[in-house]
């Protein structure tokens, strides 16, 4: 109850603060390239159920149909404020709407496609007890994951046999020491690579 108090109310004060800054990026973005502000994708979340993910959007339109892997940080599809967004991750900023929806929390694992969720084995299944987070501890641990899948000589297999199983074991770790302070701890360490990244 606790964390859902934290995650509502600072997601609401978040967005209030954050407001100025957020039209700015969306007319930005509107100037960069055609397309809608914000782009939505079917996620997997809490009880393995799926639900809309909202982030701003960075790619070209269509850039999907060329694959569901961001390769390296110069990936073609990417829109040069797309760049920008998703260096600093301000990209995730509209997540807090998902916060306040109650689809996702501050800390958790990281929602993933229904493609991937699907190599998943039966004992993966844990991490869908919490809700999914825009930052944790896997996330922390692959904050560069992008540049690690353009080093790889096939990018989907490295993925999904080497990050994937990897992530999990991050995310089952981040389930046995979850608790408030550790979320909050997590929340600093996220913010500061940011900024000093």
């Amino acid at each position: 109850m606790m964390k859902r108090i934290f995650d509502f109310t600072f997601a609401i004060i978040g967005l209030i603060l954050l407001f100025p800054i957020l039209i700015i990026i969306a007319i930005a973005i509107k100037i960069d390239s055609r397309g809608p502000v914000l782009f939505m994708q079917a996620r997997v979340g809490e009880n393995n159920t799926e639900f809309n993910i909202y982030k701003f959007r960075t790619m070209r339109v269509q850039s999907q149909k060329k694959g569901l892997l961001t390769i390296g940080n110069k990936d073609l599809r990417v829109t040069k404020v797309g760049y920008f967004l998703r260096r600093y991750k301000i990209d995730e900023f509209p997540q807090l709407l998902n916060i306040i929806k109650g689809d996702m929390s501050f800390v958790g694992p990281r929602p993933e496609l229904r493609y991937y969720v699907n190599f998943y084995k039966e004992e993966d299944l844990i991490i869908f007890n919490v809700k999914p987070g825009i930052t944790g501890l896997a996330s922390l641990e692959y904050r560069n994951e992008v540049e690690l899948l353009k080093k790889a000589e096939d990018p989907e297999s490295y993925f999904i046999n080497t990050i994937i199983p990897d992530k999990l074991r991050y995310n089952k770790l981040y389930l046995k020491k979850q608790n408030f302070f550790f979320d909050l701890k997590l929340i600093a360490i996220t913010i500061f690579r940011v900024i000093f990244k």
